[in-house]
């Protein structure tokens, strides 16, 4: 048993002893003090056993004198070790509560500052902005905030919007760009055109990029829908609602929890395609996610009951989606329109049971 319980202390004092050196910011220290104290210890144990050996075969006098040095020494060894781990120690024992209040030891987010520049950009200094967005870029190659940001000052400010296209373009060919930083950039790039009073050609031709570079993308036809609104020979009026349905669909596909696109996917399938039984499906996924708040769970299911209504469904199917509103949060404001909403239903079901011919709803 006694070997059972010094393995345990052998093994887990290790592990904190590795723990530590992994963690700590001054390795070599802690590595010194870790030889140090094996290197006592060791010498501790060997000095006490051989003066009990001394008290099995020596005299009284010699005995007091063996048992006094071992239990000086242990003193004197016990608090040499204590100077050197009650730092550690305090430290292991109270971090939990210390790292409530000062966050811990984990270091600050290593990220670019744009603030200098958007402060020059204010006092009208342009190139003194730029020079420092490049400065920060310097160290954080293709980060997007900064891109567009430099890309922003030459469109807007400096009106060199082959310069902002440029810079676009670099950054969009970069391992850096998602699908969404370059729909991003080339809305963004359009937007300029547009504000500073260019043609439109120069904005669809932003667009156009989008919809070269992922085509059959929800992000391409949203392009396509703002080409429509620009006009143009080569804009449609309308994107197909099975094309968009199914960019959606694969971008759910990837983005699973984007509720504004599963939304969207819902209304198309109500509205575009008369399927109640698809956009329920989809609109029960948001509905019974907690993640979402009490409020745009309570929008949901009321989007889900006009739903039914616009398709036809009975009168206790829309009930029972209203009552769940008032069941779930009754203390929203919702709720009281809700309540009303359905003393209407009654009021009509009650007429409609006395044999009155009316309206379904």
């Amino acid at each position: 048993m006694e070997f059972f319980w010094s393995v345990i202390i052998l093994v887990g004092g290790g592990w904190l002893l590795w723990r530590g050196l992994k963690r700590s910011d001054e390795q070599g220290t802690l590595l010194i003090k870790i030889i140090a104290s094996v290197a006592l210890a060791a010498g501790e144990f060997f000095f006490v056993h051989g003066e009990l050996g001394q008290l099995q075969s020596g005299s009284p006098p010699d005995n007091a004198l063996a048992t006094f040095a071992s239990v000086g020494s242990i003193l004197v060894v016990g608090a040499l070790l204590a100077g050197l781990w009650t730092p550690q120690i305090s430290a292991l024992l109270f971090s939990p509560i210390t790292n409530l209040l000062d966050g811990g030891n984990e270091k600050p987010e290593h990220r670019p500052f744009y603030s200098i520049a958007e402060s020059r950009r204010k006092k009208g200094d342009i190139v003194g902005a730029i020079a420092e967005v490049r400065r920060q870029l310097g160290k954080f190659p293709n980060h997007f905030e900064g891109v567009l940001l430099l890309a922003s000052l030459q469109a807007e400010n400096l009106k060199d919007f082959t310069a902002a296209e440029i810079t676009l373009e670099q950054f969009c060919a970069s391992s850096a760009a998602t699908d969404n930083h370059i729909a991003a950039a080339w809305n963004a790039l359009a937007d300029w055109h547009l504000k500073t009073g260019r043609a439109a050609n120069a904005a669809r031709a932003a667009l156009q990029k989008i919809i070269a570079r992922m085509p059959g993308t929800e992000l391409a036809l949203l392009a396509e829908q703002r080409l429509a609104h620009l006009g143009g020979a080569d804009a449609k009026e309308t994107i197909e609602p099975g094309r968009l349905a199914a960019a959606h669909i694969k971008h759910l596909e990837k983005n699973p929890d984007d509720a504004e696109v599963r939304e969207k996917l819902a209304v198309i399938y109500a509205r575009d395609f008369r399927r109640l039984d698809l956009a329920t499906a989809e609109l029960l996924v948001l509905i019974d996610d907690a993640r979402h708040a009490p409020k745009e769970i309570a929008r949901w299911l009321n989007l889900l009951a006009n739903l039914q209504i616009e398709l036809g469904a009975d009168v206790a199917t829309v009930r029972g989606t209203l009552e769940t509103i008032v069941a779930r949060f009754p203390d929203l404001p919702v709720a009281a329109a809700t309540r009303e909403r359905l003393a209407r239903i009654e009021a009509k079901l009650a007429v409609k049971n006395a044999g009155q011919n009316v309206r379904r709803w």
